[in-house]
């Protein structure tokens, strides 16, 4: 059988609600102490903030303003979790990208307390080469993380039903055994249209992507994007949600384009899931 890395892990980062900044999203590195006063008041557990991803000049972006906003956060009892968007054309730069969510220390020596993999880039047209970077990717950092935990974002498998030629034969079995996470976009925002669309792409993937992973690892279901989501459509990706009952964590992406009733909504998730 395979063998996961969560025996001894904590995964409790993933878990309930997170909002997300990319890093297109730097402005709020100005102001750390009011951005993570904001996040507190929303209920925020976690914030999924990117270091980097494969065309950025540098390894971490604005190292000095995300470090002093990660320590605001850690005062504020907020978790972080770094992640970094690969685009498996240049293998050695996205290890070195990926090792620097493991290095990467704030002004008062603080880390990340989870790192993550956005692995969905469909650059690299080679497919067979795609899969084989992206589980060495996992494999070594996931040793490499030592008890730090690890969550591996992807599309929904619902996305490869309906695109065949995105990435066949995507390697689910071989991705969980190497995570503690698996962090589904679920985005239906602008390209599903009303309830009954928004809940059936949700309900499928989460039920595929729980079928593809196995029963025992954890699933954090991000939605969005959130200000091209109607009330009606969040209300459906609650529904989904809660109706499929094995997300532990919800998200949607992301916070710059979060509405109230897009926090309305995430705080219905909390109060239900806890």
């Amino acid at each position: 059988g395979l063998k996961f890395r969560t025996v001894g892990i904590s995964i409790d980062v993933f878990q309930g609600l997170g909002t997300w900044i990319d890093v297109y999203d730097t402005a709020v590195y100005a102001t750390p102490n009011a951005f993570a006063a904001r996040l507190a008041t929303r209920g925020v557990r976690t914030a999924w903030i990117e270091t980097a991803n494969d065309r950025s000049t540098t390894d971490v972006v604005d190292a000095a303003g995300l470090g002093r906003t990660v320590d605001a956060l850690h005062a504020r009892g907020i978790r972080v979790v770094g992640w970094y968007l690969p685009g498996h054309d240049n293998h050695a730069r996205d290890l070195r990208r990926a090792r620097a969510l493991l290095s990467f220390r704030t002004p008062q020596g603080g880390g990340f307390d989870g790192i993550a993999f956005d692995v969905e880039s469909l650059r690299n047209k080679n497919v067979r080469q795609r899969t084989a970077r992206v589980l060495d990717l996992l494999t070594r950092l996931g040793g490499e993380a030592g008890s730090t935990p690890v969550a591996a974002i992807t599309y929904p498998p619902r996305a490869f039903e309906r695109h065949l030629t995105w990435w066949p034969g995507f390697p689910w079995a071989q991705i969980a055994a190497q995570v503690d996470a698996v962090v589904p976009m679920l985005y239906t925002g602008g390209g599903f249209k009303g309830y009954d669309a928004t809940y059936g792409y949700v309900a499928r993937s989460l039920r595929l992507l729980r079928a593809a992973v196995g029963p025992d690892i954890a699933v954090h279901a991000a939605g969005g994007v959130a200000n091209r989501m109607t009330a009606d459509e969040l209300r459906a990706f609650d529904d989904a949600v809660l109706d499929d009952g094995t997300a532990t964590g919800w998200s949607l992406y992301d916070l710059q384009t979060t509405t109230p009733v897009g926090w309305a909504a995430m705080a219905r998730l909390s109060s239900s899931l806890g």
